[in-house]
């Protein structure tokens, strides 16, 4: 049997904080950093842009809010725009935070869950199969803490050097952030994932030519169950249960 990975809470929440101190911290404020000098191209001032970030905390989104005020739409379309396009933080709640220990899932998550972005699901669910239940939301709250914490100072930091930097630049650095999450989860083991990101790289591309409004949801659905059916009927299929 293998010895645990950490002997108390304090433990897992300092490793969480130094699996993010890096890569993920960077990535993070790099993305940040691009989507501040957006704000400040576009007009809008430090606090908004950074309180943004602070708030929400979902670049995507952000993007998308900011891509609509500047079109005048109606505060009405800019609120479901944005619920849809953080629909996915449902499948992230839904696959993550059932494997914490039954002690943790009470009222508080609705504070922790503001910490849940990309980054911290997708190493979450590759490190909590290697740890006990009862440790896992203090690893998850060291992982996700210091990449929030970040956000506003890169947001602003963004917006104030966005003279210095190319428009190609600012661009390339919001989208670091999905990128680093599309290379940390082809780490995960079932082969469902990497069929599905194959799949998208693939698809996505020529549903965008198809219709670009729907692009993005229809690679999705398609690809991951393409990549679901084909990991559950052929690479590993369900055993058979021999009869006595």
């Amino acid at each position: 049997m293998n010895a645990p990975r950490f002997t108390n809470r304090r433990a897992a929440f300092w490793a969480g904080i130094r699996d993010a101190v890096g890569a993920p911290v960077l990535v993070l404020f790099a993305g940040m950093v691009g989507f501040g000098a957006m704000g400040r191209t576009h007009g809008f001032d430090a606090w908004m842009t950074g309180l943004t970030s602070l708030l929400m905390f979902a670049l995507p989104g952000q993007v998308v809010m900011l891509e609509m005020l500047i079109s005048g739409s109606s505060f009405l379309a800019i609120a479901f725009a944005v619920s849809l396009t953080s629909a996915r933080f449902v499948t992230m709640v839904v696959t993550l935070f059932p494997q914490l220990h039954r002690r943790d899932r009470n009222r508080g998550l609705y504070l922790w869950v503001h910490l849940l972005a990309m980054t911290a699901w997708s190493m979450s669910m590759r490190e909590f199969p290697h740890m006990a239940a009862k440790h896992r939301l203090s690893y998850f709250i060291g992982l996700g803490l210091p990449c929030w914490l970040i956000a506003m100072p890169g947001t602003v930091l963004g917006y104030f050097v966005a003279g210095w930097v190319p428009d190609a630049v600012t661009l390339a650095l919001v989208f670091i952030n999905p990128l680093f999450f599309l290379l940390t989860f082809t780490d995960v083991k079932p082969w469902a994932n990497r069929i599905a990101i194959g799949l998208g790289c693939v698809l996505g591309p020529l549903f965008y030519v198809w219709d670009a409004d729907s692009s993005l949801l229809v690679t999705g659905l398609v690809a991951g169950t393409i990549g679901y059916v084909a990991d559950r009927r052929w690479l590993r299929p369900a055993p058979v249960e021999v009869q006595p």
